[in-house]
């Protein structure tokens, strides 16, 4: 008979089988997320998280049939802002804008009080000044706040496929770009907290720009008899086309009041950011105060509610032509 084969350990062995566990386990391990805001954009992104695995709490100060139907797919409801910080991780916040951001924050029984060191990840389209000393004065309490403002439309934001720009320190978007990945197609890391922000402003200065210029052409156009059928005829495919004009024109050819779902009044709030942003910095901005003034008429006529395509329709009708009729004619 063989004597018993001793075992013998390799020094270090398995001090190095447990690090390895022990970090599988955490890259592995599902953090508990927060989402607040399920608007049109919101309801898309917290359903690519929970589809995706994430544990998910949601809080609805106004879209209760979004919540139910989260929470009937597997979520939960918190029933306060403090108790969803007390049960998460991370909370990723998309409302209007910094008025209401630091609302969820600081408000009574808000995210703050729980005293719990969480990372905040605000999706909305905020003022970067306020961004800035706001996440100055959580770091204080141990909270980290980073900007991740979005892209595109409602329609991506179901499909997973938004692109986001996060401002924020490597550490802290190292951790959250998991969560993002759940909903968006491309990230960016724009630089430093508030950076992400101002990113977005410019892409939204760019994008309302665009739509006043075609609003004005096109009145322009009626005005001499160019029908937006043959407006396009000219544009479409040629170097001055681009997505924005496509679903901007979607509108104005077709009809389709869900070409671009963003708000006039939303565009002058960005605008007014926009505005508070170059005074700040000492930069004259003279065509962006041109584009805000034209969404703050929209709005001042009674119009805030419609979207953004719908400019084309107000600039005609106060130069006294209408769109509509001249693409019948």
């Amino acid at each position: 008979m063989h004597a018993p084969r001793k075992c013998t350990a390799v020094p270090g062995h398995r001090h190095a089988s447990k690090q390895k566990f022990q970090q599988h386990w955490k890259t592995n391990m599902k953090q508990k997320i927060g989402f607040i805001g399920l608007g049109a954009m919101g309801s898309g992104m917290a359903a690519n998280l929970l589809a995706k695995g994430w544990p998910l709490t949601v809080w609805a100060h106004r879209n209760q049939d979004a919540a139910l139907k989260l929470v009937n797919a597997g979520a939960r409801q918190a029933a306060t802002l403090r108790a969803l910080a007390e049960g998460c991780d991370i909370v990723l916040i998309c409302v209007t804008g910094s008025p209401q951001v630091e609302a969820v924050v600081k408000g009574p029984d808000g995210l703050a009080a729980s005293g719990k060191p969480l990372l905040i990840v605000d999706c909305s389209t905020s003022n970067p000044s306020s961004t800035i000393a706001l996440a100055a004065e959580l770091a204080a309490n141990g909270v980290t706040l980073i900007d991740a403002p979005l892209a595109r439309t409602p329609k991506e934001a179901a499909e997973g496929k938004l692109d986001v720009m996060v401002g924020g320190a490597a550490e802290a978007i190292a951790r959250a770009r998991p969560v993002l990945e759940a909903f968006a197609a491309r990230i960016v890391h724009t630089g430093p907290t508030g950076s992400g922000h101002t990113m977005k402003l410019l892409n939204n200065f760019i994008s309302m720009g665009y739509s006043a210029i075609y609003s004005e052409a096109l009145t322009l156009g009626a005005k001499a008899g160019l029908t937006p059928q043959v407006f396009n005829s000219v544009i479409s495919g040629s170097r001055m086309d681009c997505g924005f004009y496509q679903a901007f024109f979607d509108f104005v050819l077709n009809r389709n009041e869900n070409a671009q779902r963003f708000a006039i009044a939303n565009a002058l709030k960005d605008m007014t950011y926009l505005a508070s942003f170059a005074q700040a910095a000492g930069i004259a901005n003279p065509v962006g105060a041109v584009v805000r003034n034209g969404f703050a008429t929209a709005v001042a006529t009674g119009h805030g509610e419609k979207f953004v395509p719908a400019l084309s329709d107000i600039v005609a009708e106060l130069n006294g032509v209408s769109l509509i009729e001249a693409a019948a004619e």
